[in-house]
């Protein structure tokens, strides 16, 4: 005869998630800090500890109280972007791909130079628009990152150039907002990051070491200006409308004229009349790079206190378009700079490792099914080649 058993219920809470420290600003882990009962100064001491000493257990913070990293350890963590491989380019350039949660990964990309190091960093998993010429937009688009997943790339970089050890020179010595991702569809996540950049408990960069590049939110860029001094690039790469329509859709929201004086406005908003704009200008050969679209370029920005970034086209596979000619590169430059304009040319840098501007493409679990159109035009096309190939 079988017996019952009394089982008796147990009430099982579900585990509450942690707040990573990691992508809070200084006024966040103050507010954080408030909300359990604790000093807003101890927010310092943290800060410091994660992105100067390069410290992630809260039981290694040892100028905090026993007490307090105990209980701190219950209701906070640091955690950062898992890296999954890295590569060197023979020219110096390092790329990282980095996933993120949620399985989807981004690239990062540092570039050296003789007078200083530059860190690429990314703002979103694929890229919300999708400008033809970019790598990126064509891989679609996931999700926005987090505060801590764009500021634990910088962790990362300086992880992997010991700069925590105060022995070390700084490698990065600039951060570029210009990877994957539109930087002001993100707005809050990326503003509250570059603030940990600029923080002297943090990173203690430089304003003008700083540089966020959008492709033409202007309504973001007014608000940007009431919050933030950072440089400001913007990504113009056609001179009038017709031309950016295609090759930059977000155009056809905000027209070339509204958004470059929005960059305007920008300016009027920052602390010094010395700032300029950063203009930047992909070149595709007999797309956008022929005289008249240079002396366009010149009356468009005749009002605007800028210097102007030319960058020859990376190609990748299925975009269309090919890279500028040196001779059509160099008429364009001598153009511009005969009208009076602060011209350089972006050196093409880790192409080898498909790690150039407008080559970043990660592995993106797209939720627009952009990705998936793309890879069955590229099919499409390669079997019209190999089709053609036979004929011939």
């Amino acid at each position: 005869m079988s017996q019952a058993v009394e089982v008796t219920a147990i009430d099982e809470q579900p585990r509450k998630e942690k707040t990573n420290l990691l992508g809070l600003s200084a006024s966040r882990i103050g507010d954080f800090l408030e909300s359990l009962g604790e000093k807003r100064f101890r927010g310092t001491q943290i800060l410091k500890w994660i992105h100067q000493q390069g410290v992630t257990d809260i039981n290694e913070m040892t100028n905090i109280s026993k007490g307090l990293r105990a209980s701190l350890s219950e209701v906070a963590e640091v955690i950062l972007p898992e890296v999954v491989s890295v590569q060197d380019s023979v020219d110096g350039t390092r790329k990282w791909l980095i996933r993120m949660d949620g399985g989807s990964c981004i690239e990062m990309v540092y570039i050296p130079e003789r007078d200083r190091g530059t860190l690429c960093v990314s703002s979103q998993i694929g890229c919300a628009l999708d400008c033809s010429f970019c790598a990126t937009g064509k891989q679609g688009f996931n999700r926005d990152l987090t505060a801590g997943e764009i500021i634990g790339q910088l962790w990362i970089a300086a992880e992997s150039f010991d700069q925590f050890d105060p022995k070390t020179k700084r490698r990065v010595t600039n951060v570029v907002m210009m990877g994957m991702g539109e930087p002001l569809m993100n707005f809050d996540n990326v503003v509250d990051a570059m603030n940990l950049m600029l923080d002297d408990n943090a990173y203690g960069l430089s304003k003008r070491r700083v540089t966020l590049s959008t492709a033409g939110m202007v309504p973001e860029v007014d608000k940007l200006g009431d919050v933030s001094d950072v440089s400001l690039a913007i990504s113009l790469h056609a001179p009038n409308d017709e031309l950016r329509n295609e090759l930059v859709p977000i155009n056809r929201k905000y027209p070339l004229q509204t958004f470059v004086d929005s960059a305007k406005r920008y300016l009027d908003k920052m602390p010094d009349n010395r700032r300029k704009i950063t203009v930047e200008y992909t070149l595709m050969d007999r797309v956008n790079d022929r005289d008249e679209h240079a002396k366009e370029l010149s009356v468009l920005l005749r009002d605007l206190p800028c210097k102007i970034n030319l960058i020859p086209f990376n190609p990748f596979p299925g975009s269309g378009y090919k890279t500028v000619t040196k001779v059509a590169l160099g008429r364009f430059r001598d153009i511009l700079h005969n009208d009076g304009y602060t011209v350089t040319v972006r050196t093409t840098r880790g192409d080898d490792i498909a790690a150039a501007c407008g080559q970043l493409a990660g592995e993106v679990n797209d939720r627009t099914k952009r990705q998936e159109r793309y890879k069955k035009r590229l099919d499409e096309e390669q079997v019209q080649e190999q089709v053609v190939k036979i004929i011939e």
